[in-house]
């Protein structure tokens, strides 16, 4: 097989990591500062069950959640429930991630002194503009270097998807070395080489955009 086909095979399964990768980032990063609010949650019940949801996905493999997230509902609902493949490997990924994403908007939010917000109230800004105009900018700038690690091994984890067969990079390399082709599987890391390079460039080019805001 010449290296042309392999390398367009290997982009059409790249292209299912980038759309999980897509996914997971854009609804985790939102989920996740929703998670933050809850385990901050002066309402004890509330905290103690948001709390109990991040242990869990922090405490717990993922390839474990995508079986769990892939396989449950046709256990209990019986055959024809069950999520389609990429549906599946979205759903456990947006979990995880918005679980650790948490964390970093948590401890990004506490982090900001609270003479911030009280300066903001002697303003006469109501919370909602304190948290925008205020927390938030500084929430931000702290949280671009713990994010940026997260983002990175993220791009590293879709490859987990071929678990559950998802037709990713991996699996159609794996495919390659059952056919006693075993360098597209180092081929395959290439392209994982080239995206991560793309991301660490961004996220630079995003601290020094906030460079102007220390803290």
């Amino acid at each position: 097989m010449s290296f042309q086909t392999v390398t367009m095979m290997l982009l059409e399964g790249f292209r299912y990591n980038c759309e999980l990768f897509a996914v997971t980032l854009i609804l985790a990063l939102p989920l996740g500062l929703v998670v933050s609010f809850g385990t901050m949650s002066p309402f004890k019940p509330l905290s103690w069950l948001v709390r109990f949801y991040v242990y869990i996905m922090r405490s717990t493999p993922l390839m474990l959640q995508l079986a769990i997230v892939f396989y449950m509902p046709g256990i209990l609902l019986g055959p024809g429930h069950s999520l389609s493949r990429m549906g599946a490997a979205a759903v456990a990924f947006v979990l995880n991630y918005a679980a650790y994403f948490s964390e970093i908007f948590r401890g990004g939010i506490q982090g900001v002194p609270a003479g911030q917000r009280e300066a903001g109230q002697v303003l006469g800004l109501t919370k909602t503009q304190i948290f925008f105009r205020i927390t938030l900018l500084q929430v931000i700038k702290r949280i671009v270097p713990p994010m940026g690690n997260e983002i990175i091994t993220l791009v590293k984890d879709t490859s987990l998807a071929n678990f559950i067969m998802v037709a990713e990079i991996i699996k159609i390399a794996k495919d390659f070395g059952n056919k006693a082709m075993i360098w597209p599987l180092f081929y395959a890391g290439v392209f994982f080489l080239v995206f991560n390079g793309i991301v660490t460039l961004l996220l630079n080019l995003a601290e020094k955009k906030l460079s102007y805001f220390r803290v």
